[in-house]
């Protein structure tokens, strides 16, 4: 059993330990502590890629010969990509799903004031490299075609140095950055946890665990993480075609143990 393929029923994810738990707030935020509710929990295994809102699978119909690029893989969500792979705008590639499907006609709806926390696996293999433009692993957007992403998880090439980073997209806030090559080719945790508010009512933070020790716990208040209607997370590659590192390959990136929780019994 290779480790990209191994099941999650021996680990001790980061996930299984904010369940129902008192929370502490958000650093910064005005509010009280309250609890974090579980409000989603796909399994990959028996749902499928019914855990989320759409799947764009090569919406461009460039690689026919190599669907589906997501789809589920044991108790994880993989995504595919290719050399060949081109997205409606043919200057980038995207295979993603986006949101958080909880029936047939319901999913969440992430609204302004609320606070949100998300917590996955990832496993991010040596052939996923980070670049000198865009590629993006996880997003934050309002839902609609043409609009701006909020928040973006990317791997991006730090002068010759590849990274992992999050940033807030509209003021170009970092929020966070460390070295991807020791993250690569294991499973790592993800925690992001996200008040939304406009202007400067936002706060953002974003925890990066390996191998149970912490390598980045980063945070930012005051910053405007709301465009308008809702916001939806969105998760797999998209990555543009301008790279001069030469870092674009048949690539992959799994994901597992996706869970969501909404702040809940918080006073502001």
């Amino acid at each position: 059993m290779t480790n990209e393929s191994r099941t999650f029923s021996r680990r001790t994810v980061l996930s299984a330990a904010v369940g129902g738990a008192a929370a502490v707030a958000l650093p910064g935020a005005a509010q009280a502590a309250g609890t974090w509710t579980l409000r989603w929990s796909p399994d990959a295994a028996k749902g499928g890629l019914a855990a989320f809102e759409t799947v764009e699978d090569d919406r461009a119909h460039s690689h026919p010969a190599g669907h589906p690029h997501i789809f589920p893989e044991g108790n994880n969500f993989r995504f595919t990509m290719h050399t060949v792979d081109r997205d409606t705008s043919t200057d980038r590639k995207r295979q993603e799903v986006t949101g958080n499907r909880t029936g047939t006609n319901s999913y969440l709806q992430w609204k302004l004031g609320e606070t949100w926390r998300l917590t996955y696996s990832l496993f991010i293999p040596s052939s996923l490299k980070a670049t000198t433009t865009f590629t993006h692993i996880m997003q934050m957007k309002q839902p609609g075609d043409g609009t701006s992403p909020i928040i973006v998880q990317s791997l991006r090439r730090n002068g010759s140095t590849p990274t992992i980073e999050l940033k807030v997209v509209g003021s170009d806030t970092l929020v966070g950055r460390t070295n991807l090559a020791p993250l690569q080719d294991k499973w790592i945790d993800i925690d992001f946890q996200l008040k939304i508010g406009n202007g400067n009512a936002g706060t953002v933070r974003w925890i990066v665990r390996s191998g149970g020790t912490t390598v980045i716990d980063a945070n930012k208040t005051s910053v405007d993480t709301f465009l308008a209607d809702r916001v939806r997370p969105k998760w797999g590659i998209y990555r543009s075609l301008g790279d001069t590192s030469g870092s674009l390959q048949n690539c992959y990136l799994l994901l597992s143990n996706l869970r969501c929780y909404q702040l809940t019994g918080a006073s502001s």
